[in-house]
């Protein structure tokens, strides 16, 4: 057995490991001496916690048709009298679309010599093609409306036209076009009898089946792809086991009378479209789970808006009409909602984030058109992205930015002119590359669709040679433009932290992690599971790993996926020491602690810890502060180890305080894992009975709902508790509990990006499940009135990890040894000491893990 000591404390390795003493890094040493030969495999075994921690945290942690160009000479007028920052507005001249020759390219866009402060950037590229389909094409896309009116032949027949002198097929296609025309106010079961109809008669003839009755039905059900949202599939009927499904729920409100389509490219001077003989198939991707949902940067009271906070916008005053939280000091004066010329946006009625068929958000507002051209459609749709993109704060973490709007297609039906309704709907929002987001947006007047704006996309990105991120050394070369709640700026913001998790490395911690771009490395965890918004604060340098200090800032909001889905009256203990451990570790990856050996991969794990809850706090809308600091780092040969303090505080009072050891590793030491005992395989306590004793089962879902909650979706992580009265270590009971592990499981997805692996922290939920069960079941809530759970104060969760849950692994064994009951004034508390397992592998371990039920009027 070969000994290795870690801040005083020695490391047993199995026999034939090579090892090294650690040696502590310096803050004159940016790389310790290490003895260890290259290649040799480390062992962090059960036995491994720091001196003087009362046990050190873990956690495994161009299309074919007629070309229009419309084009425009711009010219800024001069600033509002209003006293407000001067809104560049554009004098435009766009005339109505005119086709250009067949096979001629738009003529190309030439603005006047009066054009915007600074030097537009190029123009982006069109975003998609749209390219009609041919007779050859087995299949088209189309709202069940468009098929209710005669334009419908248009667009759609007539891209399916025989080839000359091919009779048969010109018969059919004329009888088709016909029956349409006869049938166009006929119900929608009607038309779908049509189009069986005209389906079989195509095959009759012997020609390919080009038309079939849609299929509509849930979509949960049949094997087949799905039909996009809003859009039927008609195509050859389907094969009995590969039946296409749409849901008749998602099906928006079609174009009514023959539609126009228009590919549009939105230039800083002119719109430009090109007109296409038929919109091409549109892919919308999957609408955002509760987790997976974005998180607006600031929040804001003002869901509706009036002409004049629409004046305000204009101008640049956004935290005139959003509130102080938008207020960036003056470092964004690019930052403001367009100005109309032909389509202006005049109210905003209402704004609700993570909402709409997407769940990423929906606006609805009046807009006033002055005539019914692409430009002024165009122009509408566009403000009303503008004014969701400002209300979620997509422009707070970038400084000296502008708005980019790309490519979009627009559908043109009955002119109107004056007043019309807009309803916008997010299809995509993210940060990545740069904050941006898509949306869909519809006309409405009269309760007539009279146009839609598909797949518009609009981005913040900063003016060229504005500096995002940290320089060499993780040096901050500027204000990157995010405040906090005190209007105190960030030194990284949200934008970073995300890039962090699934981005470029280098935008978040600095040109030396660029070469990590598509490689396994330490990050972030992504989505719902990243819970760290800022860093406010770093007292050391690059290279400097002995000591060093940080603080950081985590907002959540009151709808945040785990309020809605814990069995707690406030936050679930997962994401306490999810937000805590990560704030943590930033700290030490900040500083450097992968850069140690610059040509190996590191991925991060959680190995020890103790965190105790100080008081009971709602922290919904709430920031959440936290002070960390690093107290100690070792490298060894293929792993660095740190170790940290961490206190959480919000509204200015300490309510979370904790240790932990985190382990970076490359891939040979992270595959050289023993578990909590040395490699031997350790059985439960229920299999080490020499006679089996009674075991009872609690089903978790059939609890009713007049007890405490239980949790659910992503937090529901438990189907049933095996129970032995009376048994376990401590004679008080024996909990037993399997989860399945799938490799399409949530939590996979989000930790790690390139490296998955289930937190920790989850395990650890998973236990406490069990146990809230159990106290149910055992009627401890009965004398409680309106009984929930809370997290219990003062008394220390200490845990350790010596393996990891892998998306292979089948699936997850916990253990409960019930050590004490106590009750108190309306509120009773059950302890125990846990485990985990993986197949083969005793891998966590918790001592003190408790769960308490309180009654109204608990003291």
């Amino acid at each position: 057995m070969t000994t290795l000591t870690f801040d005083g404390t020695p490391f047993d390795f199995l026999p034939g490991a090579a090892t090294t003493s650690p040696t502590t890094t310096s803050p004159t040493t940016s790389s310790p001496t290490d003895t260890t030969p290259t290649g040799s495999a480390v062992t962090i075994p059960a036995s491994a916690t720091p001196t003087g921690s009362a046990a050190m945290a873990s956690a495994p942690a161009g299309p074919t048709g007629s070309a229009t160009t419309v084009s425009a000479a711009a010219t800024p007028t001069a600033a509002s009298p209003t006293g407000s920052a001067p809104a560049t507005a554009w004098t435009t001249g766009y005339p109505q679309p005119t086709a250009a020759p067949a096979g001629k390219s738009p003529d190309p866009v030439t603005p006047s010599p009066a054009s915007r402060p600074h030097t537009p950037a190029p123009a982006p590229a069109i975003s998609h093609e749209i390219t009609p389909r041919a007779w050859g094409t087995p299949e088209i896309n189309a709202t069940p409306g468009d098929r209710q009116n005669p334009g419908f032949d248009d667009e759609a027949c007539g891209q399916l036209r025989p080839a000359p002198g091919d009779h048969a097929a010109q018969v059919v296609a004329r009888l088709r076009e016909s029956l349409v025309a006869a049938h166009a106010s006929a119900l929608a079961a009607q038309e779908a009898m049509q189009y069986a109809r005209l389906a079989e008669v195509t095959r009759s003839a012997g020609l390919p089946a080009r038309y079939a009755a849609p299929q509509i039905d849930s979509r949960s059900n049949g094997s087949g792809p799905h039909a996009q949202h809003g859009t039927a599939r008609i195509a050859s009927p389907p094969a009995a086991d590969q039946q296409t499904a749409l849901p008749a729920a998602v099906v928006p409100t079609p174009i009514q009378g023959p539609a126009r389509h228009f590919v549009v490219t939105i230039q800083p001077d002119a719109v430009v479209a090109t007109e296409i003989t038929a919109p091409g198939e549109r892919r919308y991707p999957e609408p955002a789970t509760t987790e997976g949902a974005f998180k607006a940067l600031a929040r804001t009271t003002a869901s509706a808006l009036t002409r004049q906070d629409l004046d305000h916008l204009r101008a640049g005053a956004i935290a005139t009409v959003f509130g102080r939280p938008y207020d960036q000091q003056g470092l964004n004066p690019e930052i403001r909602l367009h100005t109309p010329t032909h389509g202006a946006l005049t109210q905003v009625t209402h704004t609700t984030r993570r909402a709409g068929e997407w769940n990423h958000g929906t606006l609805h507002a009046t807009a006033h058109l002055t005539d019914f051209t692409v430009t002024a459609v165009t122009e509408v749709a566009l403000q009303a992205a503008q004014v969701i993109a400002l209300n979620l704060g997509l422009h707070l973490c970038l400084p000296d930015a502008e708005f980019t709007a790309q490519g979009a297609e627009v559908e043109l039906a009955a002119p109107v002119t004056g007043d019309v309704d807009v309803a916008l709907a997010l299809s995509d929002l993210d940060m990545i590359p740069r904050p941006r987001l898509t949306a869909e947006v519809t006309l409405h007047a009269n309760g007539i669709t009279v146009a839609k704006v598909h797949g518009l996309k609009l981005e913040v990105r900063e003016r060229p040679g504005v500096p995002i991120g940290p320089e060499q050394g993780g040096a901050i070369p500027r204000d990157f433009g995010r405040r906090n709640a005190d209007g105190k700026p960030a030194l990284l913001n949200e934008f970073h932290m995300i890039h962090s998790s699934r981005g470029d490395l280098a935008i978040t911690l600095g040109p030396e992690f660029a070469r990590t771009a598509g490689r396994r490395a330490t990050r972030m965890p992504s989505g719902g599971l990243r819970l760290c918004d800022r860093v406010m604060h770093v007292d050391g340098e690059r290279h400097k790993l002995a000591r060093a200090a940080g603080d950081t800032e985590y907002d959540s909001p009151a709808d945040s996926w785990y309020y809605a889905e814990t069995a707690n009256a406030s936050m679930p203990n997962v994401i306490y020491m999810e937000t805590s451990l990560q704030s943590a570790l930033l700290l030490g990856y900040y500083l450097g602690a992968t850069l140690t050996d610059p040509n190996d991969d590191f991925s991060l794990r959680n190995l020890d810890g103790s965190a105790t809850v100080l008081r009971e706090v709602d922290l919904r809308d709430k920031t959440i502060q936290q002070h960390s600091e690093l107290t100690n780092t070792s490298v060894l040969s293929g792993a660095v180890l740190q170790s940290f303090t961490y206190e959480l505080s919000v509204d200015g009072e300490p309510f979370y305080r904790g240790e932990s050891l985190f382990g970076f590793f490359n891939e040979r030491a992270l595959a050289n894992q023993t578990g909590l005992d040395g490699g031997a395989y350790v059985p439960t306590w229920l299999e080490r009975q020499a006679s089996a004793p009674r075991v009872r089962t609690i089903a978790v879902g059939r609890r009713g709902t007049d007890g405490p909650a239980r949790s659910t979706a992503h937090l529901h992580l438990i189907d049933e508790v095996q129970v032995v009265d009376g048994g376990g270590d401590h004679g008080l009971g024996y909990l037993r509990a399997v989860k399945p592990i799938r490799e399409t499981d949530w939590f996979f997805r989000r930790h790690f990006h390139l490296d998955p692996v289930m937190p920790g922290s989850l395990g650890v939920e998973a236990v406490i499940q069990a146990m809230q069960e159990w106290l149910v079941d055992a009627g401890l809530a009965d004398g409680l009135v309106a009984p929930e759970f809370v997290l219990p104060a003062g008394l220390p969760l200490s845990w350790r990890y010596r393996g990891q849950i892998l998306a292979t692994d089948g699936e997850m064994t916990l253990e409960v040894h019930l050590k004490r009951v106590e009750r108190g004034d309306q509120r009773v508390r059950v302890v125990a000491d846990a485990s985990v397992w993986k197949p083969g592998m005793r891998i966590y371990q918790l001592d003190d893990v408790a769960v308490e039920c309180r009654g109204v009027g608990a003291k």
